[in-house]
């Protein structure tokens, strides 16, 4: 059966919660430590195995797909002057992975975000990364990645599936939460470790008493290519945006759908706490690396 050689990763928001810092620079491109924040990101769906990234964008974001592209005439100054190492540094992406960039056209969601991307991927399953996401790259063991884990999982038995993580009592009422299929995946998960189990849904953002878990999607999921159809019949709800989670709860319904618990941790890059947190941190690391 084929690998999926696809990802989507959504950066067509204002990013409001990094205000004034994203007023002129995409927030995807703030940087933690020496690099912007999503090249961590892409870093990942390629050492996952992916192949062509599609960033949905508008037009004031065309900063990032020229953060991806190679730019020839800093490439020969820096050769031209012995700085080979630097150059080729710059260039990282490998020689078989592609970035597409098309436009959301209206700030319509997550969903349509989702949905925009259709002209590219085609008739392929894929995987869809949120930039605001950054999984810790310093305690993930790359040979067990979390996305490369989602993907052979969807591989092996075809239920698209999605990160989650655990969080504290307190922290609940944040995230969207899973319920599981069945009450004995919870006795049986392993703290920090990839395992996967059926979900019968999400509730967003609940009360302690009403959580059905304590497992937060984290911004990572690989689907089958049918929930391209299932957007494309989502009616707008809350603040008239197409939501995913509705599509999902559709593709649960029609075909089934897992959570992959996640291995190490990862970081909100998209709040201005937390990315001011993991920006301290991964310059420590790599000062001390």
């Amino acid at each position: 059966m084929n690998n999926i050689a696809h990802a989507i990763i959504p950066v067509a928001g204002f990013g409001t919660r990094m205000l004034p810092l994203s007023k002129s620079v995409p927030k995807e491109l703030l940087p933690l430590g020496n690099r912007p924040a999503i090249h961590y990101v892409v870093e990942e769906a390629v050492t996952a195995g992916i192949k062509h990234i599609v960033l949905v964008g508008h037009a004031q974001k065309s900063a990032i797909e020229n953060y991806f592209d190679v730019n020839a005439e800093l490439d020969t100054q820096l050769r031209a002057k012995g700085k080979n190492e630097l150059a080729d540094s710059l260039n990282w992406l490998p020689d078989d992975v592609s970035v597409s960039m098309i436009r959301q056209g209206k700030p319509l969601g997550l969903g349509h975000a989702v949905l925009s991307a259709r002209p590219i991927i085609g008739h392929h399953d894929f995987a869809v990364l949120l930039p605001d996401v950054v999984l810790n790259p310093f305690t993930t063991d790359m040979a067990t990645d979390n996305l490369a884990f989602m993907l052979r999982e969807f591989v092996n038995n075809r239920y698209s599936q999605i990160l989650v993580s655990e969080v504290a009592d307190s922290d609940v009422h944040k995230y969207g939460i899973a319920k599981l299929s069945s009450k004995d995946d919870l006795h049986n998960i392993v703290s920090d470790s990839n395992r996967s189990f059926a979900v019968s849904g999400f509730v967003e953002k609940p009360a302690l008493a009403d959580a059905p878990s304590n497992l937060a999607v984290v911004g990572r999921y690989v689907f089958s290519n049918e929930i391209f159809d299932f957007l494309a019949k989502t009616q707008p709800s809350v603040g008239g945006e197409i939501q995913l989670t509705d599509a999902i709860d559709a593709l649960i319904s029609a075909q089934g759908v897992q959570v992959t618990t996640m291995k190490g941790n990862s970081f909100d890059a998209g709040d201005m706490t937390s990315y001011m947190q993991a920006f301290i941190y991964f310059a420590q690391k790599q000062l001390a690396g």
